[in-house]
């Protein structure tokens, strides 16, 4: 027996051994790290960390002991942990788990393909983040390794139309840490439908279902987000999903799957091909009077292949006049307000007319914030009436 097969059964062998979700969450873009001290990853926080809807609530009896009949969660999900990916493109991402370049629905697909029991159903949120020059996803897997039932409130959601998912389809967000700007934007603890708030897509199949998240539907989300993104690198916030209870019968609510995402760096993103790069691409061949690969680069025309960086930004550097759906830079605030961006206060006012500027340390930056940031700091104020209406009506 050759060397190379001997490696090559050594390979399978141990792929075999590994369960499929471990195989996932290794192959996924962005790494899991420790729940306390992990950074520039994410983990999996307990369901006890967010308070939902308990026994009573809407009897009035609060059986739950919270406020409004509200409890601690059960600290186990319905469904377990299959990865998670940062993703970044030319493009808004859709239908991530119908692409043959994401390790997560691949693994899966292998999963069910050997008939392994526990690879029964897959489902995917995909936070798409608009952006200039590149579009954001930021994908979370939850896998189930036993049937779900029909009857379920979770298996009537995965079955239902998209009216039903839309008015049923929640967010609880927890900020762990972060500046005080993004505390005061988002709140400590918040809840929203995010089907009612932004426009939600839905895509089914026999064994999964992917939920993408538009969150440039909303200029308020929108603003609120940037600006959580100007200061990535020092925000731990925990996100829970969960399918709403809407009568005494379905309570408890229980989280069908959580995230902690932990101090991400922008630059963790993975670069993937959409179709109009690949348009593109196969232009430039053609000119070229090349075959069927588009130079040296090794893109392969009609393929959905993990791009090479220097050429996007290339064409990045080239397209840079063009009109995104978000204007603001992720990286803007935390150049300009790096005090800010780091979690330290200074104990002055940080209104935009005071400047967020702070003391001698931090004499570079400027005295008074730019317009447009101005602008994106009223709009989030006015955002966070809604929000804070939004969380009492919830």
């Amino acid at each position: 027996m050759s060397r190379r097969r001997q490696q090559a059964e050594a390979e399978t062998e141990e792929q075999q051994q590994k369960s499929w979700r471990e195989e996932a969450i290794s192959a996924s873009s962005l790494r899991q790290v420790d729940l306390e001290r992990g950074t520039n990853g994410w983990a999996s926080p307990p369901g006890d960390l967010f308070h939902l809807r308990a026994r009573g609530y809407f009897t009035g009896g609060g059986g739950g002991g919270g406020k409004r009949g509200k409890a601690p969660s059960s600290p186990e999900w319905l469904l377990r942990p299959a990865g998670v990916d940062w993703l970044r493109s030319h493009s808004r991402l859709d239908h991530l788990l119908s692409r043959d370049d994401i390790p997560v629905a691949a693994a899966f697909r292998r999963a069910r393909l050997r008939k392994d029991p526990t690879a029964q159903f897959l489902l995917a949120v995909n936070l798409q983040v608009p952006g200039r020059p590149d579009a954001y996803s930021a994908a979370f897997y939850f896998a189930a390794d036993s049937p779900i039932p029909a009857e379920s409130l979770l298996g009537r959601f995965i079955h239902g139309d998209d009216a039903y998912r839309n008015a049923r389809f929640k967010i609880a967000n927890r900020i762990v840490k972060g500046p005080w700007l993004v505390r005061t934007a988002v709140g400590g603890y918040a809840a929203c439908l995010l089907g009612r708030a932004l426009t939600c897509r839905y895509h089914k199949g026999e064994d999964y279902l992917e939920i993408d998240v538009d969150i440039g539907s909303s200029a308020i989300a929108s603003a609120i987000l940037h600006l959580a993104l100007g200061a990535v690198t020092s925000v731990t916030i925990d996100m829970g999903f969960l399918v709403e209870s809407q009568s005494e019968e379905e309570l408890p609510e229980r989280l069908f799957g959580a995230v902690r995402i932990a101090q991400m760096e922008m630059g963790a993103a993975r670069y993937v091909e959409t179709a109009a790069d690949e348009a593109v691409a196969e232009a430039a061949t053609v000119a070229g009077g090349g075959g069927g690969r588009a130079g040296a680069g090794g893109f392969r025309v009609g393929s959905a292949k993990v791009a090479n960086d220097s050429r996007h930004h290339e064409r990045a550097g080239a397209g840079a006049g063009k009109v995104g759906r978000s204007v603001w830079k992720p990286d803007e605030a935390r150049k300009a307000y790096p005090r800010l961006c780091n979690g330290k206060s200074s104990g002055r006012d940080m209104t935009p007319s005071a400047g967020f500027a702070g003391t001698s340390s931090c004499q570079k930056s400027p005295k008074v914030a730019p317009p447009r940031l101005q602008r994106t700091v009223a709009e989030i104020r006015h955002g966070s009436v809604f929000v804070s209406s939004a969380r009492h009506a919830l």
